[in-house]
């Protein structure tokens, strides 16, 4: 944020205008839409508490499941797996209630 400065001087400043950051220990955030959900495994989460209010800032690498719970990450192992199209595997993976096996035993 402000190159160069001593982290504990940087704290410093922070709680001077009261404003706290703690760490998390989160294993995975989700993201629920209209649409689908975005995924983030092992993110790096801060809570921030500024002015009475919690913030909470999320990184990590982000990947998108779709709204019938089926993940691209199954879909392309079933795909590789069978050789099937991208929408025959999501149909199945569906229809069998994403159980990866079942639906590649379905499509076999």
């Amino acid at each position: 944020m402000f190159g160069g400065m001593n982290p504990k001087k940087m704290q410093g400043m922070m709680k001077k205008m009261g404003i706290s950051q703690t760490q998390m220990n989160v294993h995975r955030v989700i993201f629920e839409m209209e649409d689908g959900n975005v995924v983030i495994d092992e993110p790096s989460v801060v809570k921030i508490m500024m002015q009475g209010q919690e913030t909470y800032q999320v990184a990590g690498e982000a990947r998108e499941e779709s709204s019938g719970g089926v993940s691209d990450a199954d879909v392309d192992m079933v795909k590789e797996k069978t050789g099937k199209d991208e929408e025959e595997v999501r149909v199945a993976l569906e229809e069998c209630d994403g159980d990866i096996a079942e639906a590649i035993m379905k499509l076999s």
